[in-house]
C-alpha cells in the first residue's frame, strides 16, 4: 500500500469519525464476550443501525441474513462475529463497478465524457464539482465546467471560485441566461479544445418537477448536438446529514432523469453515516463518490469494503 492510499484511508476514517463512534463503539460493546447471536443480541443491533440512519428495512434485511448465518454457523471468538457483520453490511452495499467510469486515472470510453451533476441546492453540488475536477486534473485530465445553474443568484461565481482552485476552465453566461445555451457552449469547447471530461452543473430547485424535467431533457438534447451520446453519467449530490430525506430527494430526482450514480456529502459532518448503507440498498443505485471534508481532495470513491472497515475495524 502506497502513502497515497494510506493518506486516503486515514481521510476516510478522519471523515466518518462521528459515525464511527455512533456505531462501532456501540457494535464492540455488543459483540464483546459473545460468540454466539440470541434475540437479544439482534435486538441491540437492530437498535444501533437505526440509530445511524441505516434504514429500517435496510437493517431488517441486515438482521434476517445474520439470523439465516446463525442457524448454520458457529463463532469462535469477538472476531469471528465482528467480521460475520462487517460482510454482511458490505452485502447491503450495490457495487459501484458498473458499466461506468469510477476511477479518474481510469481510461474514458469516448470524449469529451459528459458527466451532468444533480441535485437539490445546499447539499454541496457545487464542492463537488469543483473536487471531481480537481481529482480528474490531478490524474492527467483535460477538464471544462459548465455552469449551467443561471437560476440561482451566485451560482456561477461560486463555481468560478472552485473552477479557480482546481486549476480548470468554466464556461457561464449571466444569471437568467438559458441553461441549455450554457451547455451547448462548454461541450462546444470541449470538442474544440480536445478536453477530456465535460462536469455539467445544474439548477437544484425541485418545487416544479415538470419544469425540472423539461430543463434537463433539454440540457440532454443540446449536448447530443455536440457529442451524441451525451451524457455519459448523471451523478446525484445527497446531503447525508439529511439522513432518510436524502432517500426522498432521490426518489423525486429519479422521476425525472435517469440517475447512474450518487455522490454522498458532508458524511464528516454527521453521525448517521449509515445512510449510505439504506441509501445504495433502497435504491438500487451504486454511490461513486462520497465527502469526508471540506478540502479539495476530500472527495473520495467509495469502496464499500474499505467504508465498512473504516466504520467498523
Amino acid at each position: 500500500m502506497g502513502f497515497f492510499d494510506k493518506f486516503k484511508i486515514s481521510r476516510l476514517k478522519e471523515g466518518l469519525a462521528k459515525t464511527r463512534e455512533n456505531i462501532k463503539t456501540k457494535i464492540t460493546k455488543l459483540v464483546k464476550g459473545r460468540t454466539e447471536i440470541d434475540d437479544e443480541f439482534l435486538e441491540e443491533l437492530e437498535q444501533i443501525l437505526i440509530s445511524a440512519d441505516v434504514g429500517v428495512q435496510t437493517t431488517l434485511d441486515i438482521v434476517d441474513k445474520i439470523t439465516e448465518r446463525a442457524k448454520n454457523e458457529r463463532y469462535a471468538s469477538e472476531e469471528d462475529l465482528n467480521n460475520m457483520l462487517i460482510d454482511e453490511i458490505q452485502k447491503m452495499l450495490s457495487d459501484a463497478r458498473d458499466a461506468h467510469v469510477v476511477d479518474f486515472d481510469a481510461p474514458l470510453p469516448s470524449t469529451p465524457y459528459v458527466i451532468l451533476i444533480v441535485g437539490v441546492n445546499g447539499v454541496g453540488k457545487t464542492t463537488s464539482i469543483g473536487k471531481m475536477a480537481y481529482n480528474y486534473k490531478t490524474a492527467g485530465k483535460k477538464v471544462l465546467i459548465a455552469a449551467a445553474d443561471t437560476f440561482r443568484a451566485a451560482a456561477t461565481e461560486q463555481l468560478e471560485i472552485w473552477a479557480e482552485r482546481a486549476g480548470v476552465p468554466i464556461v457561464g453566461q449571466r444569471q437568467g441566461a438559458d441553461p441549455a445555451s450554457v451547455v451547448f457552449d462548454s461541450v462546444s469547447s470541449a470538442v474544440s479544445r480536445d478536453m477530456d471530461v465535460v462536469l455539467v452543473d445544474t439548477a437544484g430547485r425541485l418545487h416544479n418537477k415538470i419544469h425540472l424535467m423539461e430543463e434537463l431533457s433539454k440540457i440532454m438534447r443540446v449536448a447530443q448536438k455536440k457529442v451524441p451520446d451525451a451524457p455519459h453519467e448523471v451523478l446525484l449530490v445527497l446531503d447525508a446529514s439529511t439522513g432518510q430525506n436524502a432517500i426522498n430527494q432521490a426518489k423525486e430526482f429519479m422521476k425525472s432523469v435517469k440517475v447512474t450514480g450518487l455522490i454522498l456529502t458532508k458524511l464528516d459532518g454527521t453521525a448517521k453515516g449509515g445512510v449510505v448503507i439504506g441509501i445504495s440498498r433502497e435504491l438500487n443505485i451504486p454511490v461513486k463518490y462520497i465527502g469526508v471534508g471540506e478540502k479539495i481532495e476530500d472527495l473520495q470513491i467509495f469502496d464499500r469494503q474499505k467504508f465498512i472497515e473504516a466504520l467498523l475495524k
